[in-house]
């Protein structure tokens, strides 16, 4: 894994290349001019979206369908609360261990998996996410950018990606590198409206927080122990250019606006127990002994029985024992049967364990009392392949997106299921559709003469394919044109 400085850093570039983007792409607006300094929402995203692309590239993000079905999950159900509920939004694991998130243009929120880890309970993982969508609906990225009306763009890239810098890596040396890039254009007015918009997302992420029936004292404890896990590496950070303070004004603060509220008697979900193991396990270094961790019930009070057991079977199919894992996970099912993730690391466990029709059955029993469930559907399709049944796994793959929207590793399986069946022009279609999501146009091309050139495609695919190279193509013309235009025009 890169070391946080390294692809936290190289993100910041990434973000000023977004931000300049927003001046090549014919649908965004010119943000370097004072009198359009204003983005719109559709502009935020387009930005949001090329970040999370380079962070996905740089392999900075977990992309694993349980983690990811239980953090949209739990997002959402925050999101509902805001007074435009419907807006769109995204929350995905980051692959480090420091205790932060942030919000993008756009909607996406990144989760470190180190803040799942260091939360306490599901409530103060939620009022992390809390406060993360209130940056959102504030538009706090879109404000910074107005405020900054009368900088460049490399400016305002710069001291978006040190806000970037500062909340992956929370603080240390990665966000003083990213400081000491911004200097020349980070005015002490700018620390101090980052600074309010701090405060202010606070605020209105506790009414969030509340709303869906979370404890709203969660914040102000998180924040203790953000607090107490900074220590001395945030000593010697003023607060005032720290973009996530955590002194003592914030936590007074943020625990007086929390006793407006009345405390829940809410229970915690049982994905979170589980979600959170697999998380460790998912995150540990390659030299870890995570039986010996599991074994010896090294987790402390912080985690349930039920996480510890799961934990300890991931653990152990990361050991390649399978069948000691099969065996756990079995007797959990038994015990737990409305849990989703323990069916999926069954039939995984079973397959792997040379019990493929076994594992194919927990999968079929699974599929019948959660259908279309996207992380059961992906495992069961990856099984399926594994058994040598991959025309199965691509009819399941492809009853499953006709209907959710799939990430783009979810449209690569779909992509290698269809190859793996024979369906060639199928799966040239699918890694055209890969690289557009990765935005890589040219390549999108490529993919798609290759399935129109495959052997016995059927007038419906054939038509398929030719709209989608037209529409690719049109697309690329006019951009060439507008770039062309706007060249010509500066000279």
């Amino acid at each position: 894994m890169r070391s946080a400085a390294t692809f936290i850093l190289s993100a910041l570039g990434a973000f000023a290349v977004a931000l300049a983007a927003a001046q090549n792409t014919p649908d965004l607006p010119d943000i370097g001019n004072p009198a359009g300094a204003l983005i719109t929402q559709s502009d935020e995203y387009q930005l949001g979206r090329q970040i999370v692309r380079s962070l996905r590239d740089q392999n900075a993000i977990i992309d694993d369908p349980e983690v990811n079905e239980y953090l949209q999950a739990l997002g959402s159900r925050l999101v509902a609360q805001a007074p435009d509920g419907e807006q769109r939004m995204s929350f995905f694991a980051v692959r480090e261990g420091t205790i932060n998130a942030f919000a993008l243009p756009g909607g996406f929120v990144g989760m470190n998996y180190g803040t799942v880890l260091a939360s306490k309970n599901e409530s103060e993982l939620a009022s992390v996410m809390a406060h993360e969508i209130a940056h959102v609906t504030q538009r706090h990225i879109a404000r910074t950018i107005r405020a900054q009306g009368r900088q460049s763009i490399a400016q305002t890239a710069a001291i978006l990606a040190a806000i970037l810098v500062g909340a992956m890596a929370g603080g240390g040396d990665a966000m003083q590198g990213a400081i000491a890039i911004a200097q020349g254009a980070a005015a002490q007015q700018q620390v101090n409206f980052t600074r309010s918009n701090e405060y202010e997302a606070d605020r209105v992420g506790i009414g969030f927080l509340a709303g869906a029936g979370f404890d709203p004292q969660a914040m102000p404890s998180f924040f203790e122990t953000m607090s107490r896990r900074t220590g001395l590496a945030g000593a010697y950070l003023p607060e005032m250019i720290l973009t996530h303070p955590v002194g003592a004004n914030r936590v007074a603060e943020a625990r007086n606006r929390a006793l407006q509220y009345e405390r829940p008697k809410s229970t915690e979900s049982v994905s979170y127990a589980l979600i959170r193991e697999r998380l460790r396990v998912l995150s540990a270094p390659g030299e870890s002994n995570l039986q010996q961790l599991y074994s010896r019930e090294g987790l402390g009070e912080t985690a349930s029985e039920l996480g510890k057991q799961y934990g300890k079977a991931l653990a152990l199919m990361q050991a390649n024992q399978h069948q000691e894992a099969a065996r756990i996970l079995h007797e959990l099912v038994q015990q737990n049967e409305g849990q989703t993730l323990l069916y999926s690391a069954l039939g995984q466990a079973e397959v792997k364990a040379g019990l493929a029709n076994d594992g194919i059955a927990t999968f079929q029993r699974a599929m019948a009392l959660f259908p279309r469930n996207v992380p059961l559907t992906v495992r069961y399709a990856e099984s399926l392949m594994a058994a040598g049944r991959a025309k199965e796994a691509h009819a399941v793959l492809l009853d499953l997106f006709n209907n959710v929207a799939p990430t783009p590793e979810q449209i690569r399986l779909t992509a290698l299921a269809a190859s793996a069946a024979g369906d060639t022009g199928d799966a040239y279609f699918y890694m055209s559709e890969y690289h557009i999501s990765s935005g890589d146009l040219p390549l999108a091309v490529q993919q798609l003469e290759l399935a129109l050139a495959a052997p016995n495609l059927n007038p419906v695919q054939r038509g398929r394919f030719q709209a989608r190279m037209d529409e690719i193509r049109d697309y690329l013309a006019t951009v060439k044109v507008r770039r062309v235009s706007r060249d010509g025009e500066s000279r």
